[in-house]
C-alpha cells in the first residue's frame, strides 16, 4: 500500500513542475535575465522560442524585419548611429540571428552553446569587402594598401596573416619602401622591380647577359634583400637555367 502511495506522489509531483515549466517557464528554466531591449517581453518565453524546439529565427523576424534591421526600430523610428553598418544584416544569404546573438545574459553555459558567427553566412561579394564591416587597420603598413585583405587574411583564422615578406624579399636598404613603388595598381599578389633608379629593363638585360643570365624574370629568385650581390646560388642556378 505505501508503494503506491509514493508512486502516485512522485506523479503528482513530476506533474506539477511539469505544469509550472509550462506557466512560468521564465522563473524555472530561464537561463538568466533577459538583454534590456527585451525586457517588455521576459515573462513570454514563446515570443522567441518553440516548444521543445528552442529559439527560432521565424519568431525574430516576426518582429525584427531584416531590411530595417539597424535601420529602424521595431516601432519604426529611425537609428542614426548604426546606419554605417545597417547593411551587415542585409548582406546575409541565410537569415540565422542564434550564430550571432543570445538574448540571455546568464550563465556562461548558454554563450557557450551558441553557435559561433560564420563568414559563410555572408554574400560572396560582401566576403570580399570587409571593410564594410570592420574597421580599417591604422598601421603604418596596413595605410598603404587599399586592395584586397583576403590577400594576406583568412577570414577562417584572420591571425596570423599568411604572408611574411622577409621570406620572399627582406625590405632592408634602399628597398625599404612604400607598397606601391613595387606592387603596382594595389595587386599584392604581383611585383616589378622596374621603374627605380638602374632598374630599367633594358638596363637590367644587357647587365645579366654579360653574367650568361638569360632567365631574369623573377628578381627575387636570386635577390633575397638590397644588400650586395645575389646569392652565389642563385647565380649558379641562373647560369643554369641559360
Amino acid at each position: 500500500m505505501k508503494r503506491g502511495w509514493i508512486l502516485i506522489i512522485i506523479t503528482l509531483n513530476l506533474l506539477a513542475l511539469a505544469a509550472l515549466v509550462f506557466m512560468y517557464p521564465h522563473l524555472m528554466v530561464a537561463p538568466g535575465p533577459v538583454v534590456k531591449a527585451h525586457a517588455a517581453i521576459a515573462t513570454d518565453c514563446f515570443a522567441c522560442h518553440l516548444p521543445l524546439r528552442g529559439a527560432s529565427t521565424g519568431l525574430c523576424t516576426g518582429c525584427h524585419s531584416v531590411a530595417d534591421i539597424g535601420l529602424r526600430t521595431t516601432l519604426g523610428k529611425p537609428i542614426v548611429k548604426t546606419q554605417l553598418k545597417a547593411a551587415f544584416h542585409q548582406q546575409l544569404h541565410e537569415t540565422n540571428c542564434m550564430a550571432c546573438h543570445t538574448d540571455h545574459t546568464g550563465p556562461r553555459l548558454v554563450h557557450q552553446s551558441r553557435k559561433k558567427f560564420s563568414h559563410a553566412l555572408l554574400q560572396a561579394d560582401t566576403r570580399q569587402r570587409c571593410e564594410s564591416c570592420h574597421k580599417p587597420p591604422v598601421n603604418a603598413m596596413h595605410q598603404q594598401i587599399s586592395g584586397n585583405c583576403a590577400q594576406c587574411h583568412s577570414a577562417a583564422a584572420w591571425t596570423p596573416a599568411k604572408f611574411d615578406h622577409s621570406k620572399l624579399f627582406a625590405l632592408d636598404g634602399d628597398h625599404n619602401a612604400t607598397c606601391i613603388t613595387c606592387h603596382t595598381g594595389n595587386d599584392y599578389s604581383k611585383y616589378t622591380c622596374y621603374g627605380c633608379h638602374e632598374h630599367q629593363p633594358a638596363r637590367i638585360r644587357a647587365k645579366h647577359l654579360e653574367e650568361g643570365i638569360r632567365n631574369f624574370e623573377n628578381c627575387v629568385a636570386c635577390h633575397r634583400s638590397a644588400e650586395g650581390e645575389p646569392e652565389e646560388k642563385g647565380s649558379r642556378e641562373g647560369k643554369k637555367r641559360d
